[in-house]
């Protein structure tokens, strides 16, 4: 469904804001859509490849090379259409991750089973209800 053109606007001012505001996290979220760019081509390429290889190997009559460029091209698709993986953590103003500090995440939220913590969550919310 296409925006309208009062949305349209309403996102035009929204960006050219952030631009002005921080244009560090802005310049972080267009990288990332280089990066992921990246990620396609190299697929592509290795996709290219793979068919190439491909067709090499039925005219040559060759199956061990012909599995292999199936692979080439199973995994250049793969790659290309798969999210680009980086180290988890927060995004500082340069746009690069900032690693985790000891006790964030979940694995340091609470020791104990996944039941008892989920006990432990249900028995915070009804004391905080007043039930």
């Amino acid at each position: 469904m296409p925006l309208s053109e009062h949305e349209q606007r309403l996102l035009a001012q929204m960006e050219q804001q952030l631009l002005s505001e921080d244009p560090k996290f802005a310049s972080a979220m267009r990288g990332r859509r280089s990066v992921a760019r990246r990620h396609l081509a190299v697929g592509v390429l290795g996709v290219l490849a793979g068919l190439v290889l491909l067709v090499v190997a039925v005219s040559q009559n060759v199956i061990l090379l012909g599995v292999l460029a199936f692979l080439l091209m199973l995994g250049g698709a793969i790659y290309a259409f798969s999210a680009p993986r980086g180290p988890v953590g927060v995004v500082d103003g340069s746009g690069r991750p900032r690693p985790r500090r000891p006790g964030q995440g979940p694995a340091s939220q609470g020791s104990g089973s996944f039941m008892q913590r989920l006990e432990e969550r249900w028995d915070r919310r009804r004391g905080d209800r007043g039930f």
